[in-house]
């Protein structure tokens, strides 16, 4: 892992605020979704990127109510 050398408090509710130039450099927006999980003694936040909620692809996507469906499923789910 490389270091920023950024820190930042923890605040009473258990939030933090990434810095801008974080956001910035890895195209994180307002109301995008970060995965948290644990690595040894770290704590990985890793940017949710969309998938088809059949087959967990990530080509072809078409957004529905929130959802993604790849081109491949709808095909398949258009012939039922």
């Amino acid at each position: 892992m490389k270091s920023t050398g950024i820190t930042r408090a923890v605040d009473n509710l258990g939030r933090i605020v990434l810095p801008m130039e974080l956001r910035r450099a890895f195209h994180i927006n307002t109301d995008d979704k970060l995965e948290i999980f644990t690595q040894g003694d770290s704590i990985v936040l890793k940017k949710c990127l969309p998938a088809c909620a059949f087959c967990d692809t990530r080509d072809g996507l078409n957004s529905f109510e929130g959802n993604y469906i790849c081109d491949a499923c709808l095909t398949k789910i258009k012939h039922l």
